[in-house]
């Protein structure tokens, strides 16, 4: 049978997701970022005016339609008979000014007029010129389609600025489509930029940045403009990477204190605040209501819209994790919040609001019920409010609260590269490091599948599990122990009683815990403090600290004591038994629990109080146990705030599990946000293409290793292959094709590692697929290097250069249906 062959729309498709300036280091924060981030943070919170001054760009002062990047309409610019995948395609009249990061040596292109379908024939009539400080230093002469194209030289003198101008040549603008082919400039001290690398933006410069903070809120009925507090100022450097910029507002007749704490980022165009309110006097405060942690507002100008990138939470579906791009046009506005109370139940609290050449990321870190307004006007701005989504309460005396934690990262280009940059960010400030370490890429077990989670097992059939996995020699780093080692005649969910039973576990978990711990494997252990069963050790002792009390409901964490009480008793269980990783989960929402103990002048206590409770809990347990890992579950992954992830990582994504097409669905969307993420698989139909759908940087298996018909010498092979690669998982990810979950198409991504060289890319071929290879366009490859490209189950080996990786694309075939492949590479010279 002949072979069928992608066709071009998916490969266009996967172009038109990924559009990114071709360069080696995308990643990195421009200069541009990182100066517009401090000016950002100058205005709001330290007061400094705003000058405005827009930093290393192209910055389009004319040009009939939108001046486009390294491409005419997605496909290569045309001079004759020679193609170019870099350089400006204008449209005459056109201006742009170009503003360099450093002092330029030497502007070189090749200028002409396009070929296309549109201007062939002879069609099109213009004169190029470059302008350095007023002065033309280069000039064509009258070009048309068809002629080859000029080479261009300008000696920029130092220059930081300089102005690329093409001209009608006499005869109207109609086809006037025009390259500056192959256009870079040599920076002082050598350097190399190519001039569609910078980020593009409309007109000459951005609004100025005002000292209106990025907060709102009222005050017995008043708006902080209303009230007319000045704020108390305060700046101190952290360390080399970042200051904190203080703001202090006091109410001397109520005794209200509110103080935001801003962290700005030295290595990261990136911010971030919380604030606090405390009642510093004797009598009760009035009310303080309608309190958004993030209100600001964004203009944009030129042509083009605001797009709002989000994505779905983790409701336990194929589709968690869904990628969605809206359009907030004039007038447009979009509420989008929390479910239940848990903070990525329905939706992702993290968002990346983008306009033509630029954006900003925003993010909600609240591990409770939190909501976003983005409310566009009829002109060119857009306005952002977040925050705790009800609060309209009174501070008792001495009594303090928080807002949710807000992030903005600033960014110029490309979404995608924003996404990367924020990734970076995540993983130098925000991703925990028990011991000072990253968590290590790891693979855990369990049998929760063999015996109802824990209900029908013992300590013979946990040490036998752990022995048998190590018998087939699969690479084991924990052996989990999930819901119901505890007291629950024989429900799980019967939480409460938090004491090891046992009549199924003689002596705890201990003797468990030490024969794992003598082969070399380590702990982990399911807890859910949260949720109250009836009848369990806590109803029955203290059912003042449950939310429901002797009916059971939610531990209240806002309770000073039961929170102690929880730190002490789950600290004892961790040391006695041997546990060295916590696993919290959280199937409940609290929200109704919640706003049902709240009077009505004290509406958002009960979950502000719950809310720093978890936290300070979560944190204790840390500071007491700095080596220990903590996995966030909640029913999956509907507790993946921003302040959870600082403290836990996602072992389990999404109750949604072991399919394979929902998981690859999973791990496209979540690698925008979190470059530690796990799930697992089963024993069901294991294959290739099923385990490597569920392996990202933490895997679970969750084998009946007791049968001896499973093809181990497979998944031996499979998971020796992941332990090659998944290193890559922290690097930049670039999605290679759209997102879709349709079982006829295929899906595939790329994580690439430019600080050692490698990378892998993994393609999937759904079951309905008719197409046998698929090509794609590689990103942020060195051009200039030469890549060593492995195809991990052929074995097939080839070194291809990067210009080719890059412009024309990875071929990549996968015979099977469905079927899937794991392609690596590596620099040449990179070391492995």
């Amino acid at each position: 049978m002949k072979k069928a062959h992608v066709n071009t729309l998916l490969v266009a498709l996967a172009g038109a997701v990924c559009s990114l300036p071709v360069c080696a280091w995308c990643a990195v924060p421009s200069e541009f970022e990182l100066g517009e981030s401090a000016r950002w943070a100058a205005a709001k919170f330290k007061g400094v005016t705003d000058t405005a001054e827009s930093g290393p760009g192209l910055y389009v002062l004319a040009n009939n339609d939108p001046v486009q990047l390294n491409a005419r309409a997605g496909r290569p610019m045309r001079i004759v008979g020679a193609e170019y995948t870099r350089g400006l395609y204008c449209h005459a009249v056109s201006r742009i000014l170009v503003r360099l990061p450093d002092c330029g040596e030497t502007f070189t292109a090749v200028a002409g007029v396009d070929s296309n379908e549109q201007t062939s024939g002879g069609r099109g009539s213009v004169h190029f010129a470059v302008l350095v400080e007023g002065a033309q230093l280069f000039k064509s002469g009258r070009m048309r389609e068809g002629m080859a194209g000029v080479p261009v030289t300008v000696n920029l003198g130092g220059a930081r600025e300089f102005t690329l101008q093409v001209d009608d040549g006499g005869d109207g603008i109609g086809c006037d489509q025009s390259d500056w082919a192959e256009a870079r400039v040599t920076l002082r001290g050598g350097r190399e930029l190519w001039l569609a690398d910078l980020p593009l933006q409309e007109g000459a410069s951005r609004p100025a940045y005002t000292s209106e903070v990025p907060f709102s809120f009222r005050y017995d009925g008043k708006s902080l403009a209303d009230l007319g507090w000045q704020p108390v100022r305060a700046s101190r450097r952290l360390d080399e990477n970042r200051s904190e910029h203080a703001l202090t507002y006091t109410d001397d007749r109520t005794g209200l204190q509110v103080r935001c704490v801003a962290i700005e980022y030295h290595d990261f165009p990136t911010v971030e605040w919380t604030l606090h309110f405390k009642n510093t006097g004797a009598q009760a405060t009035p009310v303080l209501s309608d309190v958004q942690a993030l209100d600001a507002r964004f203009q944009r100008s030129g042509q083009g819209e605001f797009t709002l990138h989000h994505f779905t939470g983790s409701p336990c579906t194929p589709r968690d994790f869904e990628p969605f791009a809206t359009e907030l046009k004039a007038g447009a506005s979009k509420r989008i919040a929390a479910a239940g109370g848990r903070p990525s139940n329905s939706d992702l609290p993290y968002f990346n609001l983008a306009w033509p050449g630029q954006g900003v990321i925003l993010v909600v870190g609240w591990p409770g019920q939190w909501a976003a307004q983005f409310t566009r006007d009829q002109a060119n701005g857009l306005r952002v409010a977040a925050g705790q989504e009800n609060t309209h309460l009174k501070l008792l005396p001495g009594e303090e609260i928080r807002t949710p934690l807000i992030v903005l990262q600033f960014w110029r280009g490309d979404w995608i590269h924003a996404q990367n940059v924020w990734r970076r960010w995540m993983l130098a400030h925000n991703l925990p490091r028990p011991a000072g370490k990253l968590p290590p890429v790891q693979m855990a077990a369990c049998s929760s599948h063999q015996f109802g989670e824990m209900i029908h097992a013992d300590s013979a059939s946990q040490k036998l599990f752990v022995d048998r996995y190590l018998e087939e020699k699969l690479p084991l780093d924990y052996w989990w122990m999930d819901a119901g080692w505890y007291w629950c005649d024989g429900q799980w969910p019967k939480t409460g009683t938090w004491e090891v039973d046992t009549n199924r576990f003689p002596g705890g978990l201990r003797p468990i815990s030490d024969h794992a711990h003598a082969k070399g494997v380590k702990i982990i252990v399911w807890f859910e403090p949260e949720r109250v069963h009836s009848g369990t050790w806590l109803t029955e002792n203290r059912p003042e600290w449950i939310l429901g009390g002797k009916n059971g409901g939610l531990l209240n964490l806002g309770n000073g004591e039961a929170r102690a009480w929880l730190t002490d008793h789950v600290d004892k269980l961790l040391t006695e038994q041997g546990i060295d990783l916590y696993r919290q989960d959280f199937n409940m929402d609290p929200l109704g629990l919640w706003r049902g103990n709240d009077a009505e002048d004290r509406q958002g206590i009960t979950e502000n109080h719950h809310v720093t409770g978890y936290l300070a809990y979560w944190d204790e347990l840390r500071r007491r146990h700095p080596n220990m890992l903590i996995d966030s579950c909640a029913s999956g992954g509907r507790r993946n705030d921003l302040e959870t992830m600082r403290r836990a990582v996602p072992l389990l994504r999404s109750d949604y599990i072991m399919e394979p097409v929902g998981n690859q669905g999973h791990t496209y969307g979540l690698s925008f946000w979190l470059p530690f993420q796990g799930t697992g698989t089963g024993s069901g139909a294991l294959s290739p293409y099923l385990l490597r759908s569920t392996m990202v940087t933490h895997f679970t298996a969750c084998f009946d290793v007791r049968r001896n018909d499973l093809d181990y010498a497979m998944i031996r092979r499979v998971l020796g292959q992941w332990k090659q690669y998944a290193e890559c998982y922290f690097g930049d990810y670039y999605p290679l094709t759209p997102y879709s979950l349709d079982p006829a198409l295929w899906i595939a991504w790329q994580f690439d590692r430019p600080d050692t060289g490698q990378g892998v890319v993994q393609a999937f071929r759904r079951d309905q697929s008719v197409y046998e290879t698929a090509r794609f366009k590689l990103r942020g490859l060195d051009s200039a290097a030469r890549y060593t490209v492995t195809n991990l189950d052929s074995g097939e080996q080839k070194t291809i250069p990067g210009r080719e990786l890059i412009e024309d694309g990875l071929l990549v075939p996968v015979p099977d249906q469905p079927g899937d492949a794991v392609i690596t590479y590596a620099r040449a010279g990179a070391k492995r």
